[in-house]
């Protein structure tokens, strides 16, 4: 055995109250430094209305070759008509019911109807369908216990809050329930469950279930000029297999515009807006 005179003893002990006060400083500087995405009036802009796909994943739904997309800036460089999107349906991860319900809006809009997005339609976007929007900022409000994400187009609001599980029993919503946590010091984990059936994981109108479960890693990336957004989405009555995509967001510093939703939009299927028939005053 090796015995200790009561000078090393002393050593010893500094050296081990040291490492301890090196591990608890080092988890509090952890904790209390998590991923900047909100000062210095930091936004995340993005213009992209399609998903990026993940390598070796379920494919994503994409348009339809038969119907080609022409989107308005296309439109404006090469003169032709803009076009809606319209959904392939052979894809392989789609339930029965999903491409029933799918094909019915797809020959809807293909007969001249008017395809339903949700910012074009003032409506609530749900989750993941959130990160399509587009082309106004999405915004950050961080404290300890919450993260507010705020999408400056119409003021459509999410909260994830810190650090607590899920309630037992969450009332359907848009945007569900979200709990989050710091991860590795440049990431914040989402979790998600609890939305409603009322709104389209994407732009190509594709349903889901009151099942539906996503996690989003929001990370900062370029030396914090951007955010990458990863997204895993599980919902077995609708889809044979998770699937994963990709956003990307690029950095604006601007304050939060005042915008309001037009509320202009006619013939979205179910959600067309209210119509009064005569003044009210």
């Amino acid at each position: 055995m090796f015995a200790f005179t009561p000078k090393a003893k002393v050593l010893a002990g500094s050296v081990v109250t040291g490492l301890v006060y090196a591990v608890l400083t080092g988890n509090i500087a952890a904790q209390s430094a998590p991923p900047d995405f909100s000062s210095n009036q930091a936004a995340w802009l993005t213009f992209d209305v399609e998903f990026q796909g993940v390598p070796g994943g379920p494919p994503l739904v994409r348009n339809d070759p038969a119907h080609p997309r022409v989107s308005n800036a296309d439109a404006l460089r090469t003169g032709k008509q803009p076009t809606f999107l319209i959904a392939d349906l052979s894809n392989p991860n789609l339930k029965p019911w999903v491409k029933e319900r799918m094909k019915k809006d797809n020959d809807e809009v293909l007969s001249g109807k008017i395809a339903f997005t949700p910012h074009s339609s003032c409506s609530p976007a749900g989750v993941p369908a959130f990160h399509l929007y587009g082309f106004q900022p999405m915004y950050f409000i961080q404290t300890p216990k919450e993260v507010v994400i705020i999408f400056s187009g119409d003021k459509q609001v999410r909260h994830v809050y810190l650090d607590v599980p899920h309630s037992k029993n969450s009332k359907p919503s848009w945007y569900g329930e979200s709990v989050g946590h710091y991860e590795d010091g440049d990431t914040l984990v989402v979790d998600t469950i609890g939305m409603n059936d009322k709104s389209f994981v994407d732009n190509f109108r594709t349903p889901h279930t009151e099942k539906l479960h996503v996690v989003e890693r929001f990370k900062l990336v370029d030396g914090g000029k951007a955010l990458e957004v990863s997204v895993w989405v599980e919902d077995a009555d609708a889809f044979y297999e998770p699937w994963s995509w990709l956003q990307r967001y690029d950095r604006v510093e601007r304050p939060m515009g005042e915008e309001i939703c037009a509320e202009g939009n006619r013939h979205l299927f179910d959600y067309l807006m209210p119509i009064a028939e005569k003044p009210d005053f």
